[in-house]
């Protein structure tokens, strides 16, 4: 006797991960492809993307890498394409990609780190869902997550650039959560905090334990599996009416006050 009929299995699902040569992106397709799915990893640095690709087939899964730079537009929409006709049909979207670019207000490279914060954390993740959606449609459990940051729920000094695009990532997510919603497409985000990856290796040691030990109530960075696992629990077929969510991942960051 089976007590349900929502499966939490997403064995022979296909799912594209961009950022996935490193950090969550890296873990997010090595946990799907671990757990049955055929991974269309992307990430603009060739090598490292091959890297995670030959261990993920070294591990008898299956996944194959597309070297990709999300802030050109037509680069994507070919990309998206070749996906298509290599794996036919695509059930997850995870838009993990990043940079960070910080700088005051009043400095002059402010505009460059504007527009290229603009260019990858968001605009892309436009064009990736536009590119995805006729591949989506074809899915019985079509899921799209966002990954967008605390910044987006907060915001640090000289982060303008990048707090504006992960704020439009939530707000993104949350408007094609209603517009698609009909069609059975849930599109929701991860709202990762402090994170142990590329991004954050260049804060010393001392000073990530001692804003962990001030901010964190876990008093910890995370490990980045373990976004990736609130990721794929997003986009289990059992996830059939969560959409619009903005998940924070980040030990407590944003309900700690004092």
């Amino acid at each position: 006797m089976s007590l349900s009929t929502l499966s939490r299995s997403i064995e022979g699902s296909v799912a594209i991960v961009t950022g996935a040569a490193s950090g969550m992106g890296a873990a997010t397709a090595k946990l799907f492809a671990g757990q049955g799915a055929r991974v269309a990893a992307i990430d603009v640095n060739a090598e490292p993307l091959a890297a995670v690709v030959g261990e993920i087939e070294a591990a008898g899964r299956e996944a194959k890498g597309w070297t990709l730079d999300l802030s050109d537009g037509a680069a994507i929409a070919r990309t998206f394409a070749e996906i298509g006709d290599h794996f036919g049909a695509i059930d997850i979207l995870v838009n993990n990609a990043g940079i960070s670019r910080f700088a005051p207000i009043d400095s002059e490279d402010y505009e460059a780190a504007w527009d290229i914060s603009l260019a990858v954390l968001l605009t892309a993740h436009t064009r990736t869902i536009r590119a995805s959606l006729p591949l989506l449609r074809k899915s019985a459990h079509p899921r799209i997550v966002n990954i967008a940051s605390t910044e987006g729920l907060g915001a640090t000094k000289f982060g303008s650039p990048y707090t504006a695009a992960k704020t439009g990532v939530i707000g993104l997510t949350r408007s094609l959560a209603v517009e698609l919603g009909g069609e059975g497409i849930t599109v929701n985000c991860i709202c990762p905090g402090p994170i142990h990856t590329g991004m954050t290796s260049g804060i010393p040691d001392e000073a990530k334990a001692e804003f962990a030990r001030r901010r964190v109530a876990l008093k910890r960075y995370a490990d980045p599996e373990e976004v990736a696992q609130a990721t794929l629990s997003l986009v289990l077929p059992a996830a059939s009416f969560i959409t619009g969510v903005a998940l924070p991942v980040d030990g407590g960051l944003t309900i700690r006050n004092a």
